[in-house]
């Protein structure tokens, strides 16, 4: 893994260290405009490479978009041996990373992540995958890149919005490490117009560190992995709910919304500390606003998180809370009643 504001230097010893027959991009729409001309201007092995688009959005997370790329890369003449640079946010680098896994049963793959989400969540540890019939990755690979280049010289072209999608992944880290960790990026100002590329890489790195250390310990996550799906049980509920709205939210923000329920159902289930959940809910709140339901929504909340993949049947749905920052539990059941008790607090909390 690479932490540089050089990313044409570390793809050129990537590649020179993998020595593929043949290297190809993938990127979506987004990134092809805004960032993909910036590093073909000043990395010879991308700017040489053929470039696979492919829409962008989580709503083209897709089995149709998967195909697109499996298509383009039988015409360009791919091989098992060849390497696929996915250049983009999450979306680019969970889809590029199930078509590499898959593509004649697993080519070369490096993620290059243009995006604060993209970079500390889904380029790194090895989860690939697609949307499939409106549920969140539920068809997909257990497949770790080849290499992973974190380079904040592109976050420049993002939107607050979008960076803001990103910190809340940070934010979960802060909660699975410590609650010096947590307390640190409760406190950070969210000016990040403000920032150096420095002292954002070095905030990032260091949260990058904390999943990959859990990553590394439990690849296909049979154990402690599982505590990095905090606030996404609830987190992909809402986002499939606003999906079905035709109101898409960011990953990042259905997360924050999602570790918010999460931490108020940790209140109630392991005695997670109230001063903490109210710190969380009020920054959340502040920095991400609201994500509007009534109680008439419970009842289709509670059906998406039956079909959520972490569950081992749909009558057991399945999270990860906590008993403190840096002290979390894998593998809670938690009943009905205790979900709509969670998510009437939440509506308390957040002013609904």
């Amino acid at each position: 893994m690479f932490f540089t504001n050089s990313p044409e230097d570390a793809l050129a010893r990537v590649v020179d260290s993998i020595r593929p027959k043949g290297v190809y991009v993938l990127t979506d729409t987004n990134a092809a405009h805004f960032v993909l001309p910036v590093l073909q201007s000043v990395s010879e092995v991308i700017a040489s490479a053929p470039v696979v688009t492919v829409p962008s959005g989580d709503v083209n997370k897709t089995l149709e978009s998967a195909q697109l790329a499996w298509t383009r890369l039988v015409e360009l003449g791919a091989t098992r041996h060849s390497v696929l640079i996915n250049v983009g946010g999450g979306v680019v680098t969970d889809l590029g990373g199930f078509v590499a896994s898959t593509f004649k049963r697993g080519m070369h793959c490096v993620n290059v992540p243009t995006t604060l989400l993209g970079a500390v969540d889904a380029a790194v540890g090895g989860k690939t995958g697609v949307n499939f019939r409106d549920l969140k990755n539920q068809i997909g690979t257990f497949s770790l890149p080849d290499a992973v280049i974190v380079s904040t010289v592109f976050f420049n072209t993002l939107s607050d919005q979008e960076l803001l999608s990103g910190y809340a992944e940070m934010i979960k880290h802060g909660l699975l490490s410590s609650q010096e960790a947590f307390d640190r990026l409760m406190a950070y100002r969210l000016d990040f117009s403000g920032a150096d590329a420095d002292s954002l890489l070095a905030l990032l790195e260091e949260s990058v560190k904390v999943k990959t250390s859990i990553v590394e310990s439990d690849p296909c996550e049979n154990g402690i992995r599982k505590a990095l799906n905090l606030g996404h049980t609830a987190g992909h509920a809402f986002e499939t709910l606003a999906l079905r709205r035709q109101s898409p939210i960011p990953h990042g923000f259905a997360v924050a919304y999602g570790m918010v329920v999460e931490c108020i159902l940790s209140s109630m289930l392991q005695g997670f500390p109230s001063e903490s959940l109210h710190r969380l809910a009020d920054y959340v709140r502040h920095n991400y606003g609201i994500f509007a339901f009534d109680c008439k929504d419970y009842d289709a909340l509670v059906a998406i998180m039956r079909q959520d993949k972490k569950n081992d049947s749909p009558e057991h749905i399945n999270f990860t809370l906590l008993h403190r920052p840096g002290d979390p539990v894998i593998d809670v059941t938690v009943d009905v009643d205790h979900i709509t008790g969670a998510l009437d607090v939440y509506r308390d909390m957040m002013g609904l």
